[in-house]
């Protein structure tokens, strides 16, 4: 029998059973969700984003905030949820990773603007997960969906812009993408003519 441990792999000195029941909550909320490109179980997601956040920092209520920061947006359960079993830290970090903007708000152009400026307000350790999230999703993108690459990396490198208050090392891997993940396509486009 596998031990949660094993299966999401994230050790920390002194709260294993925290980190466990984190993701033991984040696999149950997100349920049967699967990943756009790969069909995989969602929870992989999460647990890699905490898996970059838990190689810079030790920070408990980060890695669970990692593992829980797409919660609020992509299921039923909400801030209250959140706070109550985690406590508010942990809970204002997931809040400040949900996404700001609604489609109402306009085309994603609008909405991916009103998120920068949102994220642009939060403090070092949102952003410091959010950049994790970003590389996570660029590597998952680049991958397997060139053609929106462009699109998300563009997104990604103006982000960047308003979000330089997180760790230092994330940011330059995440800028180290952008700019390595752009340039290809620009001599793909090149060779192409």
């Amino acid at each position: 029998m596998t031990s949660i441990l094993e299966e999401h792999g994230i050790k920390h000195s002194r709260s294993q059973e925290l980190i466990d029941f984190a993701y033991t909550f984040a696999k149950h909320a997100h349920g049967e969700q699967k990943r756009k490109y790969t069909g995989e179980p969602y929870i992989n997601h999460p647990v890699a984003v905490a898996k970059i956040v838990a190689s810079v920092t030790e920070d408990i209520d980060m890695i669970c905030a990692a593992l829980l920061h797409d919660v609020i947006e992509d299921t039923p359960y909400q801030y209250y949820d959140i706070n109550l079993k985690f406590g508010l830290r942990t809970a204002q970090m997931v809040l400040g990773l949900t996404e700001f903007s609604i489609k109402e708000d306009g085309n994603r152009f609008i909405r991916k603007e009103l998120d920068r400026r949102y994220l642009s307000r939060q403090e070092p350790n949102v952003q410091t997960i959010k950049t994790a999230d970003m590389i996570h999703n660029a590597e998952d993108i680049m991958q397997h969906d060139p053609n929106f690459a462009k699109v998300y990396l563009n997104e990604m490198r103006r982000l960047l812009q308003v979000m330089n208050r997180g760790n230092k090392e994330l940011y330059a891997k995440a800028s180290e993408i952008v700019e390595r993940g752009l340039m290809e396509y620009e001599i793909e486009i090149k060779e192409k003519h």
